[in-house]
Parts: C-alpha cells; sequence; structure tokens
C-alpha cells in the first residue's frame, strides 16, 4: 500500500485496508447524523419558484451556464421550464418542473381547437375548389 511492495498480496491488502476504512467511517456517520450533516454539508436551494438564486450560486461557484446543462441533461429544453432546482450534498442537482397553470392549459387546449377549426376550414376549401 505505501513503500517498494509491488506484490499482489501486498496490493489485495491495501485495497482490503481501503474498503475497511471507507466501511468503518460510513457506518460511523450513519450512526452520527449531526457529524454527518456537517461533513457532507445540507442541500442548496439554486431556484426557487422559477427564479435563480444568483447568491447561492456564487456561493457554490456555479454559472448559469453550468446549471442550464445540468437541466439539460435530465431533459429540461430551458432553465424557464424549472420550478426548483436543489443541489444536494452528494454533488447531483435535483430539478422539479414548473406545474402548467390553469389558465396555460385552457391557453393550450384553445390553441388546439383553434389548429383543428384551420385544418377543417382548409380541407373545405380544398373540396370547394
Amino acid at each position: 500500500m505505501i513503500g517498494d511492495d509491488n506484490t499482489v498480496t501486498g496490493g489485495v491488502l491495501g485495497a482490503a485496508t481501503l474498503l475497511a476504512v471507507n466501511y468503518a467511517v460510513v457506518r460511523f456517520l450513519w450512526e452520527h447524523e449531526d457529524l454527518d450533516r456537517l461533513v457532507e454539508g445540507e442541500a442548496t436551494v439554486l431556484i426557487e419558484n422559477g427564479k435563480i438564486c444568483h447568491d447561492r450560486l456564487r456561493k457554490e461557484l456555479m454559472t448559469v451556464a453550468e446549471l442550464a446543462v445540468a437541466a439539460h441533461k435530465q431533459g429540461f429544453t430551458s432553465l424557464d421550464d424549472v420550478d426548483r432546482a436543489v443541489l444536494e450534498p452528494g454533488g447531483v442537482v435535483s430539478f422539479f418542473a414548473k406545474k402548467p397553470t390553469a389558465e396555460s392549459t385552457r391557453h393550450a387546449e384553445i390553441l388546439e381547437r383553434l389548429d383543428a377549426i384551420t385544418n377543417r376550414l382548409a380541407a373545405l376549401e380544398v373540396r370547394a375548389s
């Protein structure tokens, strides 16, 4: 593990030691939630109610462009579609989509109906010609 030991046994012993230490640390932190929160940190809200929290982005050393790339990776076309974004302690950014308002839903329905009417009128004009 440390030194000039290049044997397979030394490598296996080093790997086993690392796994054992990792297990012990994870187990210890799991049993001591306050210490785990201190070590891991807490979640940081980056977008709240559709508005970007620039001060929190700056604190986390993130740019709006990096946030947009993370949103694109999760299927969002734009940050305008995001209601809430949270930087989790493990480094993953979770995005939550905006829910459509009743007004926007109704507007979309009216546009669909208008398109259907336009298509029917076009078909009638073709028949009449």
